[in-house]
């Protein structure tokens, strides 16, 4: 059946683009949302709160481990009906999850969650790919952005004010009236379209790279834990991942038609937008987990006024959207990415000198110009990777960018984790966590965002000049 008319291709483009940008932001939302909510959770489960975190670790890796199907799938069934069942799963196991009598059951829930999301975001993002313009694709690819930066920052103050107001299933519920709206705008928005050549499942391919994908996930967590014997289960599991890799790669390379194709690799703003916006996703996703720390932990602030600090992130992140066309536009990709780059490095530094005692205005300046640098490299990384990406390599080059995206954002706060741990161990510390202990992972994420502008320094000053055309 053929979707409706829509008023026009450029009004029909923008209502895709804010509907992924609304999938966008539950599927980031719920990745955090529950961290305030765990202690009244474990207490209705009857379990311990640390146990509970599982709730969050199987969410993430069943999204990691079925994002690269989404690809795949898309081709197969087309990707108005995925992009709308993926909605549908969401939706479905959001009310699962407030019903669940007990944590076996959530974590079920949360997987089936993860898997709805693995396909939702990907497959909507293709969509925006293929229905805009390329002279449309930065401002399209800012408004599908914002979710990524927003709710993480977002997650764990909103999950303190219904768990306070009202009780943690209102945290799933809320998906159930957004999920069935989108999934409506989906059926009418969305071309019905399907690709004339599906390939085949490459199902060794999928082992391997959802293999790699836990392997590397859990490993880190592990590394990152202070639990008794994890550290060596830990780094057997991250070399495990490191392998698991390499066949994967080697297997995609040599398949005919592989799972995850890497031909768009070839493409230098592709590449970048991959391994340096990779290395510098990883890093941004990891001070919204690392800051609030510092400023309760270190500083001993209550939990309410860290989270009203750190909103001062989210409010750069507001403030720099009308502006980031503009800025593209007049300076071109490369100075952007080099010089908003080393702003952001210089923030994340800029955070060693917050101290006890300090006006709250100025942590929250910092903050705020952290925010804004962030938001516009966010965007720049986005809109760069899929400026010279054909439009018959779009659906392969989504797969491959958002199970990066999505190894990035949840990476970060393992990273951040092994940094404080490693610092822990150097200083031969017993007890808690100290301030010079965040000063060194500061110190490392810095470290990880610069090392993300090399592939930056090698791109020409040209480098997705088209999509820049007014």
């Amino acid at each position: 059946m053929a979707n409706p008319a829509v008023p026009n291709p450029a009004r029909q483009a923008t209502g895709i683009a804010l509907l992924v940008a609304v999938t966008f932001f539950m599927e980031n939302l719920d990745a955090t949302v529950i961290a305030t909510a765990l202690p009244q959770m474990a207490s209705d489960f009857g379990e311990n709160p640390v146990s509970l975190n599982i709730g969050i670790s199987a969410y993430l890796l069943a999204v990691a481990v079925f994002i690269p199907l989404s690809g795949w799938v898309a081709d197969r069934f087309g990707a108005r009906q995925v992009f709308a069942g993926a909605i549908g799963l969401f939706t479905l196991a959001s009310w699962l999850c407030g019903l669940a009598p007990n944590l076996e059951t959530f974590v079920a829930a949360r997987v089936l969650q993860g898997i709805g999301g693995a396909l939702m975001v990907p497959v909507g993002r293709l969509v925006v790919l293929r229905t805009t313009e390329k002279q449309d694709l930065v401002k399209m690819l800012a408004v599908i952005t914002w979710p990524g930066l927003v709710a993480p920052v977002l997650g764990p103050p909103i999950g303190g004010l219904i768990v306070t107001h009202l009780a943690w299933p209102w945290i799933f519920y809320l998906n159930i009236p957004l999920g069935l709206l989108a999934m409506a705008a989906a059926w009418w928005l969305i071309p019905a379209t399907r690709s004339g050549d599906a390939r085949r499942f490459d199902l060794l391919g999928f082992v391997f790279l959802a293999s790699a994908c836990a392997a590397w996930l859990i490993g880190l967590e592990m590394l990152g834990s202070l639990g008794a014997g994890s550290l060596r289960a830990g780094a057997a599991l991250v070399a495990l991942g490191g392998l698991l890799s390499w066949l994967a790669i080697r297997h995609c390379q040599r398949h005919p038609a592989p799972l995850l194709p890497l031909a768009a690799l070839s493409i230098a703003t592709f590449r970048a937008s991959i391994v340096g916006g990779t290395l510098f996703r990883l890093s941004i996703s990891a001070l919204p987990f690392l800051i609030p720390l510092l400023l309760q932990v270190g500083f001993g602030l209550s939990a309410v006024d860290a989270g009203l600090l750190v909103l001062a992130i989210f409010a750069g992140n507001l403030a720099m959207k009308p502006f980031t066309t503009g800025l593209l536009r007049r300076y071109g990709f490369r100075r952007v990415l080099l010089v908003n780059g080393l702003i952001g490095v210089g923030c994340i530094l800029a955070c060693l000198g917050l101290q006890q005692g300090m006006p709250w205005y100025w942590m929250a300046l910092v903050l705020f110009v952290g925010g804004l640098s962030r938001s516009m490299q966010f965007t720049t990384y986005n809109a760069v990777g899929f400026s010279e990406v054909p439009k018959q390599q779009m659906g392969e080059a989504s797969t491959l960018f958002s199970m990066f995206f999505q190894l990035a954002m949840a990476l970060g706060v393992a990273v951040v984790a092994l940094l404080l741990r490693v610092s822990m161990m150097v200083r031969g510390a017993e007890g808690g966590m100290t301030v010079s202990d965040f000063h060194w992972a500061l110190l490392g994420v810095a470290l990880i965002a610069s090392v993300a502008l090399v592939d930056a320094v090698r791109l020409p000053g040209n480098a997705g000049e088209q999509v820049l055309r007014t």
